[in-house]
């Protein structure tokens, strides 16, 4: 490695640094492809450079500096455009995945304010006084309602509870969203309260006082429900939870407060984490989510499956996520964390991830320009022979026509591939058949060996064999389920797969 021009580090002798040897004038010659990286690499000092070459090369040089700089930038572009097109498509899915008992939880929610408020309304006097009414105690009970999320991690179910909130605020609730964290022995139920204030009255107050709550629900509008939404249960300090449930009880009539709950494991876990006197106020309902594996193949099928931005992860990228969200991970999060990283390696490293501006675009007919992507016609024709679909499709003429009629011809194959494998899914859906799974076989390349596939069906009858040594196994399962319905249940697929494959003319 060549040493510095800016190492200011002293020689260890001067024998070592003065020798008759070496007292002779030098030149540091530096390598070209890296001068992009030296330009970048300090900003304080600058080093002065003798330029010995002629005009010509040097303006060449800087035009292909320039070119690199726009393509990258060209880039960075594409990636942003992709990425917000996935994120945006994996929040519609996962917010319409919940929808439905979102809907069971808002009816249930306005259910239970009418119970409380057919328990009496207190007047203005007595409604702003600073201690509860005395009631029975039927009037005290709280409606609780255990959301079953089943995550390994609560961190997959902060988003949800933060659209659960927006739902309910949309139908005219009052939505407090507390956390874990606000439920620590330091805080005590204090930190609580003041989390309740800093969100529905927009300030802090110390010391808190639930009186003041009372206060704001019947001067700003004592019509609508209160909720307080906690997201996970079993990490709150127990007894500050209990405090905080005791608390409310005492002032429900005042403030008509229902509470949501999330719960990751059982719906017991209230019985181990409360004592029996907070249990008693409780009055609770039991709601479930969809199960992450359910939440990760509606992910899959609207990102990987369907078009939603032209980007799609290789055999081995789709593998290496299953397995770790499968057997180490398990949340969510970091799948879609994963696929970021990979989105944004791939844009960083391909200078043609640029075309994928045009490729998620909804036109069919794509008109691309090669001058416009930051780069020379030699490189972009380099790159694109080297790509398996235009491979394919022979292009012997490099033209920006025969490029579009490859990415066209890609398109809809890609259409066709998709339509197969909803189809394979929904045929397996009923025996647990993951599309997480079905996916990585479908783009496994050595899936499409005809011999193999023969040997994997011959393979699906003899229990001797393991299914785990099978490659092909989720795709013979799902064709094996075709061969083994009825005429009616066959029926009812095909209309289905009708629905699946309109605009494909052949799968």
């Amino acid at each position: 490695m060549a040493p510095s021009l800016n190492d200011d580090s002293p020689p260890s002798t001067i024998d070592e640094a003065f020798t008759e040897n070496n007292l002779q004038p030098f030149v540091v010659l530096q390598k070209g492809s890296s001068r992009k990286s030296d330009r970048k690499s300090s900003g304080t000092g600058r080093t002065r450079r003798t330029d010995l070459s002629s005009a010509s090369p040097k303006n060449s040089a800087n035009i292909e500096d320039e070119k690199e700089d726009e393509n990258m930038n060209l880039r960075m572009e594409a990636f942003e455009f992709v990425w917000s097109k996935i994120e945006s498509t994996i929040k519609d899915v996962l917010r319409d995945i919940n929808m439905n008992v979102f809907s069971e939880i808002q009816t249930w929610v306005h259910q239970s304010f009418d119970t409380i408020r057919s328990l009496g309304t207190p007047e203005f006097p007595e409604a702003t006084q600073s201690f509860p009414i005395i009631a029975d105690a039927n009037s005290k009970r709280l409606f609780t309602g255990l959301v079953l999320t089943k995550n390994m991690e609560f961190v997959d179910d902060l988003l949800t509870f933060e659209e659960l909130g927006k739902h309910l605020k949309y139908q005219g609730c009052h939505v407090a969203n507390l956390s874990s964290l606000d439920f620590t022995a330091k805080n005590g139920v204090g930190g609580c309260l003041r989390s309740l204030l800093r969100q529905f009255l927009m300030s802090s107050l110390d010391p808190a006082d639930i009186s003041i709550l009372a206060s704001w629900y019947r001067e700003e509008n004592c019509n609508n429900p209160v909720v307080v939404i906690i997201d996970d249960i079993e990490r709150c300090c127990g007894s500050v939870l209990s405090d905080f449930i005791l608390m409310l009880s005492e002032w429900v009539i005042k403030i008509p407060v229902i509470l949501i709950m999330g719960v990751a494991t059982t719906l017991d876990a209230p019985r181990n984490i409360l004592p029996s006197n907070a249990l008693r106020c409780l009055c609770p309902f039991e709601f479930t989510l969809g199960t992450p594996a359910e939440r990760m193949d509606a992910v899959v099928e609207a990102v990987l499956v369907k078009p939603c931005s032209g980007f799609i992860i290789g055999h081995k990228v789709a593998v290496f996520m299953r397995n770790y969200f499968v057997s180490q991970d398990g949340t969510l999060t970091s799948f879609i964390r994963a696929l970021k990283i990979a989105c944004t390696q791939h844009f960083y490293t391909e200078p043609l991830s640029v075309i994928l501006l045009e490729f998620a675009s909804e036109e069919d007919n794509l008109v691309l320009e090669i001058e416009r992507y930051g780069l020379s016609p030699e490189v972009i024709w380099k790159h694109v022979f080297e790509l398996p679909s235009c491979q394919r499709v022979r292009l012997n003429k490099p033209t920006s026509e025969s490029l579009a009629h490859a990415f066209s011809e890609l398109k809809r194959l890609q259409n066709q591939w998709r339509a197969v494998v909803l189809c394979l899914y929904v045929t397996g859906k009923g025996e647990k058949v993951r599309l997480l799974d079905l996916f990585c076989e479908a783009i496994d390349p050595e899936s499409y060996n005809q011999g193999e596939f023969d040997t994997n069906m011959k393979a699906e009858k003899d229990p001797v064999l393991s299914s785990s040594r099978i490659k092909g196994h989720v795709i013979c399962k799902a064709v094996r389920l075709v061969r083994d319905l009825s005429t009616a249940q066959l029926g009812n697929l095909l209309k289905i797969w009708e629905n699946l494959t309109v605009g494909i003319p052949e799968v």
